[in-house]
């Protein structure tokens, strides 16, 4: 594993070293004599809790809300007394926002720093959450290891999860999957078809969807051309899954963490450049599926499951958000890691971690510490399996939690073999900064540049002004 300063990499051959050691760790330390029963610790420490009430706030994304609801009921039951109150939400930013607002927000936050609502960006950017370094210097609720030595190595260390570079935590890992390009493995079985390493050939399969026989029937029943790409089109930043490992591969870690501290000039370079214009030739040369710019996520990812598209970029969640969705008979979830630019060159995959976090108004705060330490029981973990068909962010999930997770996840999860992972951490801005760089990377950006109304020159420009303005404003900060 190499860990750079504001970039965290994993190769996957040694994540599963770690896996199975860790396994081995976690049975060798935990036996049934020394072993706490989460309820005999638990009668101690509700009485040390200002109140026993604990207002908690949840996004419901792909995992769905139906681990959230048995978890807080299994931690009620373990703590006599306490009353959780949840608020779930697709929209749990916009939810929440005036409670923050005036002062009073929940007491713990299941919400990651990329929410659409920029809830979390905003508390990130003001110095709203609490310090919860301690949380992870504490051992497990069930066994006898401290809670940090449960974490993926790194995780903990990057800029996501301490964002101002002063050792401190601030957010807690949550779950941890693989983002790429999710594929129907049976359709590519049935046709022979080679999954593509490079751009090249990413780009060449189209030739094969021209062919008649390839042509899927749609739901009025007229043999239509199956597209090469579609994407969540109102939602642009889920391309920010192709973005990052190309911008690796293509510019280099050393540029991309130049990128990720919005150091002037390094968005616009030739590498860069290469990058948009791929991006850009998706929409603008006719390999995205048609109507994907006004499509909600969902919509695009039923329309990938029926056949429309033979690529979509996605995580592993995408399993369990579509279980209840049509799709082609046989259908078999599929990832591959970006394609490349050259044969033999390395190949990166961006991995998700959400996020706990906790309020530094937080009028409960010890109580959400307990919970969040709640959440990493073996209990928790198998739960969010079982219910979420996902992974939490801890040493030897995937292999303990094999049983748990249907073969589509289990088998997305191959997409780190042979790559090296990396995650998106950009420098935290200043309070009074109204700059958003996702906005200038995305949200403005994408649909105008897939559509022919931007060029990838304006769209250079376009953050590079952002990134002068942002270090100007560092600049007044420091």
């Amino acid at each position: 594993m190499k860990r750079y300063p504001s970039l965290f990499l994993i190769t996957f051959a040694l994540l599963g070293i770690i896996a199975i050691s860790s396994l081995n760790v976690m049975k060798d330390q935990t036996s049934p004599s020394d072993k706490s029963s989460i309820n005999e610790h638990s009668d101690a420490e509700a009485k040390k809790f200002k109140s026993n009430e604990l207002h908690i706030a949840v996004f419901q994304g792909g995992y769905g809300q139906e681990y959230w609801k048995e978890i807080t009921e299994k931690f009620e039951a373990a703590y006599p007394g306490v009353q959780v109150h949840m608020t779930i939400s697709p929209r749990i930013g916009d939810v929440i926002r005036p409670q923050i607002v005036a002062g009073n927000p929940p007491d713990f936050l299941a919400i990651s720093d990329t929410d659409q609502s920029g809830i979390m960006a905003s508390l990130v950017k003001e110095k709203g959450l609490m310090d919860i370094t301690d949380v992870f210097d504490e051992v497990a609720l069930d066994k006898k290891m401290r809670l940090k030595d449960l974490i993926l190595p790194g995780i903990l260390e990057s800029t996501r999860f301490t964002p101002y570079r002063d050792e401190k935590i601030y957010m807690a890992p949550f779950n941890a999957a693989p983002m790429g390009l999710i594929y129907n493995k049976k359709l590519f079985q049935d046709k022979g078809w080679k999954l593509p390493v490079t751009w090249n050939a990413f780009f060449a399969l189209d030739e094969e969807l021209k062919k008649e026989e390839n042509y899927v029937v749609d739901e009025n029943g007229n043999l239509i051309k199956r597209a090469l790409f579609t994407y969540q089109g109102i939602y642009p930043e889920y391309l920010e899954e192709i973005l990052y490992p190309s911008l690796a591969n293509a510019a280099g870690i050393a540029q991309l963490k130049k990128i990720f501290s919005y150091e002037p000039g390094s968005f616009k370079t030739e590498p860069v450049k290469k990058v948009l214009d791929t991006l850009a030739k998706l929409g603008r040369d006719g390999y995205l599926m048609e109507g994907t710019v006004g499509l909600n996520h969902t919509q695009s990812q039923t329309d990938m499951m029926l056949g429309k598209a033979i690529f979509i970029v996605n995580g592993s969640w995408m399993e369990n958000e579509m279980k209840d969705s049509p799709r082609e008979e046989g259908f078999e979830f599929g990832m591959i890691p970006v394609p490349v630019f050259h044969e033999g060159d390395e190949r990166y995959i961006l991995s998700s971690y959400e996020q706990f976090s906790i309020p530094l108004k937080a009028k409960n705060a010890e109580l959400a510490k307990e919970f969040l330490k709640f959440l990493y029981t073996e209990e928790s973990i198998r739960l969010f399996a079982e219910k979420s068909n996902g992974t939490f962010a801890l040493k030897g999930a995937q292999e303990l939690l094999r049983n748990y997770l249907t073969p589509g996840v289990y088998e997305m999860s191959s997409a780190y073999e042979g790559t090296t992972a990396i995650t998106q951490e950009w420098e935290v801005i200043p309070k009074f900064s109204k700059e958003n760089i996702r906005n200038q990377l995305f949200k403005s950006a994408i649909t105008p540049v897939m559509t022919g109304k931007m060029t990838t020159e304006e769209w250079m420009n376009q953050v590079e002004h952002a990134f002068i303005e942002i270090q100007a404003n560092m600049s007044k900060q420091n």
